[in-house]
């Protein structure tokens, strides 16, 4: 299986760069080809321009690499921060250019405006790893938990994969070396059980 794996958080020696790793290692331990974006230390250019708005609009090479990748995919893991129940803005800029129409999904001919999707995206199962400072049953009681809902429901939803996971690591400010080793263990175990 191919692999796709897209890691969003500015510091190199973040929690979420440990996640991705041991995906990554988890993934290629079991024979499956990896692709691993860090798009901060690519400088992936989040700014969706007005002319690349439309479906048949032309996208730089980085882009067209990034969606060529995506489409090709039969997994998509995604680990990011929680940063005021988002992602971080180079993450949702990632998503405006490479989770796009024509690539990842397209609408029903003569649809009457109501945007049927259809998904276009070989992969059908996607896995959310993210971090938060923020307990997770407050997370859920006081916000509704909005990167639950994001992933599984406005995005992947939208692309049609049905096999959305998505995990939650924290509080990750106060967390032992000893928990943030027994999370990256259930990493492992979490990605070879769904790929």
């Amino acid at each position: 299986m191919k692999i796709l794996i897209v890691v969003a958080n500015a510091g190199e020696k973040s929690f979420n760069h440990a996640i991705a790793d041991a995906a990554k290692g988890a993934m290629l331990a079991k024979g499956h080809e990896v692709i691993l974006h860090d798009l901060y230390k690519e400088k992936f250019n989040p700014v969706l321009a007005a002319l690349e708005i439309s479906e048949r609009s032309p996208s730089d090479k980085v882009v067209k690499k990034h969606c060529e990748e995506l489409a090709g995919a039969d997994g998509i893991i995604i680990i990011h921060p929680n940063w005021w129940g988002q992602p971080p803005a180079m993450l949702k800029g990632w998503v405006d250019r490479v989770i796009r129409q024509g690539v990842a999904y397209k609408f029903v001919e003569n649809d009457k405006g109501e945007g049927v999707p259809v998904g276009l995206l070989k992969a059908k199962t996607a896995l959310v790893f993210n971090t938060s400072n923020t307990p997770q049953k407050r997370e859920e009681e006081e916000f509704g938990d909005p990167l639950e809902t994001l992933w599984k429901k406005c995005i992947f939803g939208l692309c049609q994969i049905k096999n959305v996971y998505r995990k939650n690591y924290g509080v990750i400010v106060i967390s032992t070396p000893e928990q943030r080793k027994e999370w990256l263990e259930d990493v492992k175990k979490t990605v070879s059980k769904f790929f």
